[in-house]
Parts: structure tokens; sequence; C-alpha cells
């Protein structure tokens, strides 16, 4: 390596190094080490084997200057072709090390980044949902990303720079101290010359560079947000284009006077950096031509003296960062396990069984429920806020019980914000009840396996959520094993067979981002068909036909009747037609039930259900839509 790629190194180095200054943390060091322990004998051939091409490394020059005293000695041509073989040999050995050394340096950051990424997106999918509410997915997967592959340089490139720069320091400054220790010391009076100025530029380009990022980020954040299929649509009808493009101009022409300023100063340093290399060899021949002359030292020794001088400033810089390179990694190492410290709100029981086999009766017997604080599920580096919202905790469901026999329907109504969709929520243990019990055919959700619970329950929400996957991908999400033929049976119960079989690659066809390429009747359908699919027990219904216009409504009430079908339900309806045949009917207002009865009873009651009822249906021109049964 010689005196400009050295130069570049150290500046790329305090380029992108974290500026952080805590202490070591022994915790988080033995966290690290039990992330290497799998990969230990990897690490130690990774080491021995940086040893063994330092050794290399300053065994070349020697044997040059050993050419120069042979050649002026005027020895036999054999020793000349010997050394020369040897020097060659030597040459093909660090080659064939450095293949291999690389080698091991990349499975080993590679099983490193996948054990780090597999251990936090395993973790962060035990999360409860409340995380992901309040997270901000960027920030999740730049943990994924850039903090992993941070940490992975801590092994691939820290470690075995390290050892083998220290390794390569001590033998290169031990054999210039036994040629001449003089020379040597001058010498390395200009490492200051070569150090100091990389440490400073790079800091001063280190916050070019932030600068730049926070740009990037932020016209990466514009972008994700404006070309999304609802993003782009809500530009269309009420953004300010020019005012958008002026914004992201203005932040892109800022990104490139960073750009042009980057490459002055890298420019302007590697140029000083170079003029040092250069004085530095000028002193090494200056002065050991001069002891040469004097008969006090050998022509081939100042040649080994100026060949390991470009060995020698190499690991002193790589040195004089390793600091800033470790504590960069462990920062890494840090801001992963900040996700693996949140300790997910909902535990599976070691002695959890399954849901009791037949059909399944659902009850909430004396529930109450507030949602989690931000402290107990998120973190302020996920949500990029400086404090967490300390707010939480504050009750929204009060005392709520009821029970629906196998195969019948129980339907929730109320005003928006009453606590419907909390309830549902609590009944596929996406959150735990503070007080009280959601039972599955008498056991307590907490004492039933995850899997059988997702086994057993259905859910269908307003949103008719697909991922950006081909139709069969989204339907097989439910029962990754069913055929062919089961698939579009289910297709055709939801009333999707003609349009499926319409689409230019069938099954295969992709569906778009969130579903886009669908309509809202056409996404709540696949969702029913994935329902249908899955074959489960109990169903939930969550505003299924919110949002949709009456002929979408009718056909997704006509898919509705096939999944609800003899199988326990629990219907979550703003509109109460839908409702009107349903064994029992809660009315939910502040986090309580109201009222319970059927349709009939509640508005012979002329309570709440009756007020609704009015004011949706005593209108003129208002009729009741098609009843779910």
């Amino acid at each position: 390596m010689d005196m400009e790629v050295t130069a570049w190194t150290s500046l790329h180095t305090a380029m992108n190094a974290q500026q952080d200054r805590r202490p070591f943390s022994r915790a988080t060091l033995r966290r690290i080490a039990a992330f290497a322990r799998p990969h230990r004998r990897r690490i130690v051939r990774f080491l021995l084997l940086s040893v063994v091409t330092a050794l290399l490394a300053v065994a070349t020059p020697v044997l040059a200057g050993k050419v120069v005293d042979a050649i002026v000695d005027g020895e036999e041509n054999g020793t000349v072709v010997r050394l020369a073989l040897l020097i060659a040999l030597i040459a093909v050995g660090e080659a064939g090390l450095g293949l291999l050394t690389r080698w091991l340096s990349a499975t080993l950051g590679e099983g490193l980044i996948l054990d780090l990424r597999t251990a936090v997106f395993d973790h962060v999918q035990r999360m409860p949902v409340a995380f992901f509410t309040r997270t901000r997915t960027g920030a999740l997967v730049s943990r994924l990303n850039n903090d992993v592959i941070g940490a992975q340089r801590a092994f691939s490139n820290t470690l075995s720079g390290v050892v083998s720069n220290l390794v390569t320091l001590l033998l290169t400054l031990a054999v210039m101290l036994t040629i001449s220790w003089q020379i040597t010391l001058l010498a390395l009076v200009l490492l200051p010359v070569f150090v100091v100025p990389a440490r400073r530029m790079g800091s001063r380009m280190a916050a070019l560079q932030r600068e730049a990022a926070g740009h990037n980020a932020t016209m990466g954040t514009q972008m994700t947000e404006r070309f999304s299929a609802p993003g782009a649509t809500l530009i269309k009808l009420f953004g300010r284009p020019a005012d958008e493009s002026a914004e992201f101009a203005a932040r892109a022409g800022r990104v490139r006077d960073i750009g042009i300023r980057t490459a002055m100063l890298q420019s302007t340093f590697i140029t000083a950096l170079t003029l040092v290399s250069a004085l530095a060899l000028a002193l090494v021949y200056g002065l050991g031509g001069y002891y040469a002359l004097r008969g006090s030292l050998d022509p081939g020794a100042v040649v080994a003296l100026a060949l390991l001088l470009t060995r020698l400033y190499a690991p002193l810089t790589a040195l004089a960062g390793a600091r800033v390179e470790v504590m960069s990694a462990l920062v890494s190492f840090e801001r992963v396990f900040e996700i693996l410290d949140l300790e997910p709100l909902i535990a599976e029981k070691p002695e959890a069984r399954r849901v009791p086999d037949g059909p399944v009766s659902v009850e909430f017997d004396g529930v109450s429920f507030g949602y989690p604080s931000a402290d107990k599920v998120s973190l302020a580096s996920l949500e990029e806020v400086a404090t967490l919202d300390g707010r939480g905790g504050t009750r929204v469901l009060h005392d709520v019980s009821f029970r629906a026999d196998p195969g019948r329907m129980v339907a929730l109504v109320g005003s928006s914000g009453a606590g419907k969709s909390t309830i549902a929520q609590l009944l596929p243990r996406l959150y735990d009840a503070d007080a009280g019990s959601v039972r599955l055919n008498g056991v307590d959700v907490r004492d039933l396996t995850a899997e059988s619970i997702r086994e057993t329950l259905g859910m269908v929400t307003q949103d008719g959520h697909l991922f950006h996957e081909s139709v069969r991908a989204n339907l097989l999400l439910a029962r990754p094993e069913a055929t062919e033929e089961e698939i579009w049976d289910a297709l055709r119960r939801s009333r999707l067979e003609g349009l499926v079989a319409s689409l230019p690659d069938g099954l295969d066809t992709v569906v778009g981002e969130r579903g886009y390429r669908l309509s809202g009747g056409e996404r709540q359908r696949l969702t029913i068909a994935r329902l249908l699919l899955a074959r489960q027990r109990v169903v939930i219904l969550d505003e299924a036909t919110a949002h949709l216009d009456s002929t979408s409504e009718a056909a997704v009430q006509e898919a509705l009747a096939e999944a609800l079908e003899g199988r326990t339900a629990v219907v979550i309806a703003h509109r109460l037609s839908t409702v009107r045949a349903a064994d029992l009917i809660l009315v939910v207002e502040d986090g309580r039930v109201v009222e319970r009865g059927t349709h009939d009873e509640l508005l012979a009651l002329g309570g709440r259900y009756e007020e609704l009822h009015r004011t949706q249906f005593d209108r003129p021109g208002t009729e009741e839509a098609p009843v779910t049964s």
C-alpha cells in the first residue's frame, strides 16, 4: 500500500466514522462475543492469515535490499536469481493469501450480517401492533441495513486491520531500527504532518457528508411519499407541483454543491499527502545515500529502508484511526441491540396449548384495556423524536362482557372511536387485556399458542391490505399448501373468479402496492377469498364494507355471506342494515357496552341503537341495504 492509498483510506475512515465518544460497555462487548462465538474458528484462521500476510509484507523490502547488495558486491548471478525467485514466490504467496483472507473476511462478515439481520427481523415480528403504529418504517429498515453492516465491519475490516497493522508496524519498525535507527527516527518525525491533516480534514468532510446525507434522506422521504399510489394521487389533486419541484431541486442543488466541495477537498488532501510521501522518501534516499557514500550503510539497506517506509506509514495511520473505527462499530452494535432489547408485550407461554377442536365460541369476560405508552413499545430513535410520548395506559375499554356461541354472529355498533375495533384486536391477541379475560372455547387466549390462534381466527379489515405481489402469493399467505383447485374455489365463492381469469397473467398478475391496481371492492373480495382459503373457524369483520359504493358493497356482501356461513362471527359495522340478522348486537359507547339485544329488541328499547338507526334510515329516500346472513 503506497502513501497515497494510505492517505485516502485514512480520510475515508474519518469521513464515515460516527463521532461518538461513549466508553466501551462490557455488556455490549459480551453480547458481541456471543454473536461472534459461532464463527470463532473462522475468526482465528482469519487472524492467523492476517499475521502471515503482514510477515510477508515486511520480508519483500528486506530481500530487495539484499538483491541490491548482491549486485553492488558483484556476487554470482545465481544469488541474485535465487533472491529474485524468492521475492516472486513471496509475491505469489501474498496474492494467494490475500484472496483467501478476503474470502474469509467476506464469509465472516456476511455470516454475521445474516445472524444479526435474522435476529432483528425475527424479534421485530414478535413486536405488538403498537410498535408498528409508532415506528417510522425507514428508521427501522435502516437498523437492518446500515447499522447491521456497520457492525459487520468490526469483524471483516476493523478486527483484521488492527491485528495485521499492529504486526506489520512492529516488524517494520524492528527491521528499520536494525538497519538504521537514525534514519528511522527522522522518518517518524514527518508522521504528524501526515496523520493530523487526515483527522482534521476528515472531520470537515464528515460534516459535509452528514449534511448531504440529511438532504438525501429528506429527498428520499419526499420521493417515497409522493411516488406511492395514494401520495401521487394526493399531489395531483391538492399538491403544488411547482413548489414540490422547487423544494426538491433546492435540496438536490445543495447536494451537488457539497459534492463539488468534497471532491476539491479530497484532491487537495491527497495532493498534500502525496507531497509528504515524496519528502519522506527524499529524506531516506538523501540521508541514506550520504551514509552509504561514507561506507557506514550498505546501498541495499537504503533501498530496503525506502521500501519499508511505505509499509510503515500505512499501519501507523490505520492504527491512529483504529479507535474511531472500533467506536463506530460499537455504536452500530448498540443500535442493533436497542431493537433486540425491546421486550415484546405479547409473549407466548412455554406451556401454551392449541385451541380446542370443533366449533369455537368467543367470550369476553369483564375486559378492560388501555393502549400502552410509547416507552413500553418503541424507541425515540425509531420515532425520530427527542423524547418519547409518555402518555398511555388510559382505559379505552371498561368491563366489556359478551359471548358468541359457535356458529353465531355478534355485531358491534356505535360511534366512531367508541372502542369497537379495539375489542376486535384483543380477540386475535394483537394486544392483551389489562383486566378480565378473552376466551376461545373457554380457554384464555393468553394460554393458547399464537399459531393455533392464527389458524382459528380470520380477520377482514376496512382497508383490505394486499402486498405488492401476485394474486396467488397474496392468497397463499393464508394457506401455503393450498392447491390450484382450492384457490379457484375460494375466488369463485368470493365472486372474483371471472375477474382473475380475465387478468393478463391470471393468478400470477401482480396487484400493485397495497393492491392499488384493483378497485376497493375487488381488494376486499380478494381478502375475503384469502379468508375462505384459510378455512378459519372464527371470522372478524372490521368495517369490511365501510368505504364501498352500493354496487361494490353488494358484491362484497355476497362474498361475506360465504365467509360467515357456519362460522362464529364478530362483526363491526357502521351501516346497521348489514347486521340486522345478528344473533346479538352490542352498542358500544366510550369503551362500554351500553345496550345489547337483537335488532328488533334494540329498536323497541328506544335507546342509543334506535337513535343510530333513525339517523341512518329516517332521511327521505334512504333505504336499508341488503342484509348479511
